[in-house]
């Protein structure tokens, strides 16, 4: 996979969330120490150590990517989830949507989207699924990106990512 279209995504993330340094990760676990867990989906997926969101993982054959990030302030927990998603998404053109829905991920209430998009017209197209849920604390991202044609390859390892998901206590 080309790293510019899942760059881009990241950078959204990013610059609404923060740095994600001092990964824990046990068993196969990531514990972040804004409160929440989700497990690796396995020997497949290798830690992006460079990331500044709380878990990238890239597939080993570089044809995927897909990360769990949260931004625990204020102003981000008074947004709607779909304004959320959409902040999330600046910068994507030639957007297509082609699955939006409500979802529960652990009783959270989530939005969940699935689209085609390009940093550039002359760009090939990314297939992006994206979840976003909040709670009295954070909001939550999740974010799987892969090329159209080998996108369903691994969407099955992302969907366990994102139903991993749970709340501890923080430390």
């Amino acid at each position: 996979m080309r790293r510019a279209p899942l760059a881009l995504v990241l950078g959204a993330v990013v610059a609404l969330a923060g740095c994600g340094a001092g990964r824990r990760i046990d068993n196969g676990v990531y514990h972040s120490t804004k409160g929440y867990r989700v497990t690796v989906p396995g020997v497949d997926w290798v830690v992006a150590e460079q990331s500044e969101a709380d878990l990238e993982l890239r597939h080993h054959d570089g044809t995927a990517a897909m990360l769990a990030n949260a931004q625990c302030d204020d102003r981000a927990r008074t947004r709607g989830a779909d304004l959320l998603l959409g902040q999330l998404l600046i910068g994507i053109r030639d957007r297509a949507t082609i699955e939006q829905e409500e979802v529960s991920v652990n009783g959270q209430r989530a939005v969940r989207r699935v689209l085609d998009g390009r940093l550039d017209p002359d760009d090939t197209p990314t297939r992006i699924e994206v979840y976003v849920l909040k709670d009295g604390r954070c909001v939550y991202d999740f974010v799987y990106a892969a090329p159209p044609t080998s996108f369903d390859a691994g969407r099955a390892e992302f969907r366990r990512f994102v139903e991993s998901f749970a709340m501890e206590q923080i430390e």
